[in-house]
Formats: C-alpha cells, structure tokens, sequence
C-alpha cells in the first residue's frame, strides 16, 4: 500500500469517525435518541421527565437517576424502551426488592417517555446533574 493511498484511508476513517462530532453541540435527536440537549439544555420532552422523574422516581431511585437505598441506578445499565416501559407499568420483583406497578397511573403512564428521554441523555452522559435549562 502506497503512502499516499494509506494517508488517504487514515483521512476518510478519521472524517468518517468524527461525523457524530459534526453536529455540534446538538445531542440525543440526530441519533434516534428520544432526548434532544443543546448547549447543556433540553429539549421539552425532556424537561418534563426530569420533572415527573423528581416528582415519583426519585424517592426509591434517587436524585438524577443515580440509585438510592431502596432502588438501583437507572442511569448505570440502562434498559431500552420496551424494557423500561414493560418494568414502569407491570412493576418489577428482585428477592426481597419489589417497585410497584405504575400502569394507570395519570402522573407516569401517558409520560413513559418523557421520563425515559431524561434517563437517556443522563446516562448518554448529555444531561449534568440537576435541573437542567430548558430549549426556547
């Protein structure tokens, strides 16, 4: 292989590697994620599960999503929607752990997903701690 032929593929490999970076700033949306962060900000989906999140999750989940005493990170190994979705509805038994179904209920079931996007871009590592600054 030529030196100029094996410069060339480094090139491309590198161009063809950075394309996430491309986009700048922008997280979550333009890879099929269901969050969208900014500059640090989310989207309105996202926001919203970060409120519904610290109005019912937090309290076995701890803040941000980190675990707590009576519950595990949902930030750490992160379940996909369908998973997430199948858990948060029907509820989930452990051994001794046991977290109630939510299925029915008007401040988790209609917003599944907004929760789901918040715990995404945290454990995507797009979303800091705290309440995060909302998109225009």
């Amino acid at each position: 292989m030529t030196r100029t032929r094996l410069l060339a593929l480094l090139i491309a490999g590198l161009l063809v590697g950075d394309a996430s970076l491309a986009a700048g700033p922008d997280s979550g949306a333009a890879q099929g994620k269901l969050y969208r962060v900014v500059d640090g900000k989310a989207d309105k989906r996202t926001y919203n599960g970060y409120r519904r999140y610290n109005s019912i999750c937090i309290h076995c989940h701890g803040p941000d999503g980190i675990g707590g005493s009576f519950a595990p990170s949902l930030i750490e190994a992160p379940l996909d929607l369908p998973a997430f979705r199948q858990v948060v509805l029907a509820g989930r038994t452990n051994g001794n752990s046991v977290m109630k179904g939510f299925a029915g209920d008007g401040n988790v079931e209609p917003y599944i997903e907004d929760i789901y996007a918040y715990l995404q871009a945290r454990a995507d590592g797009v979303l800091g701690r705290g309440r995060p600054a909302r998109l225009d």
